[in-house]
């Protein structure tokens, strides 16, 4: 196995935190045992001869490929329902007495291979059923592996990714292929829009959001990465939006603007 120098560890890291926020500095092992296959296959002699390949990239192919390697895409439908429920049962019966314009933007933000946008798409639907015609929802989802993205459009999973839909939801916005996986119906897939975006980018949008999905992603970063994201966050939201983060995550509430509603749900104040 190639071994990381310190100096190569520490050029490597740095790199990684600069351009996308992710802090592997406690990671050496995992760098090391992830990324020899990549090595191997180019060529490469050591990780100076990688670091290299990754500073001249242009394309964005190879730091995607980094980024896969390195983080962990673990998703599947209806994962943390609490806040499918939440959305269900408390947001949109509220956007049904106060929303007049019929208007909705939702952001899923570190989107991976889609489950997350689709689930909260399918709970659109479900809720609204022939009334959502009536409503302009606009969804988008980003990544800033270009890799996820391509399976998210895609819409096609294994039998295990789906295994905690209903039987009910599966018939309606679920095909089967000739293979055992499922597809999400295109009546889904075309209400969301696939974008590449790096979170560490200062990104503005044309329009406000109404509610982020930003869960299990800030996991990778450090406070000071994750104070400054909320905050971004914060900003692209509409008066009264929402913040969904992953369970396994927390903000701090003496640092931030947004009021604590449950447990992994925030809200800009009205």
């Amino acid at each position: 196995m190639i071994k990381l120098t310190d100096q190569e560890f520490e050029t490597l890291t740095t790199f990684v935190k600069r351009n996308y926020g992710i802090n592997l500095e406690k990671k050496r092992v995992l760098l090391e045992g992830r990324l020899n296959s990549v090595l191997i296959e180019k060529g490469c002699k050591t990780f100076s001869d990688y670091i290299k390949i990754l500073q001249a990239d242009r394309s964005g192919i190879e730091l995607s490929v980094l980024l896969n390697k390195v983080t962990t895409n673990h998703t599947f439908f209806m994962r943390e329902p609490k806040h499918f429920e939440f959305l269900k049962n408390t947001i949109l019966p509220e956007q049904e007495k106060i929303n007049t314009r019929k208007q909705y933007n939702i952001w899923s933000a570190g989107c991976s291979v889609g489950a997350e946008v689709y689930t909260t798409a399918m709970t659109l639907h479900d809720y609204f059923g022939v009334k959502k015609s009536s409503w302009r929802f606009k969804m988008l989802a980003t990544d800033i592996s270009q890799n996820v993205l391509g399976k998210a459009k895609e819409g096609i999973y294994q039998e295990d990714l789906i295994k905690d839909v209903s039987p009910a939801w599966k018939n309606s916005y679920f095909k089967k292929l000739p293979d055992g996986q499922y597809q999400v119906q295109d009546s889904i897939r075309k209400d969301v829009e696939f974008r590449v975006l790096n979170l560490m980018d200062n990104f503005t949008f044309p329009t406000k959001f109404n509610l982020i999905f930003c869960r299990n992603v800030m996991i990778y970063f450090d406070q000071e990465t994750r104070n400054q994201l909320i905050n971004r966050f914060y900003n692209v939201l509409e008066p009264g939006g929402y913040l969904f983060i992953g369970h396994s995550e927390t903000i701090q509430r003496e640092t931030t603007k947004f009021n604590y509603i449950a447990p992994a749900i925030y809200r800009k104040e009205a």
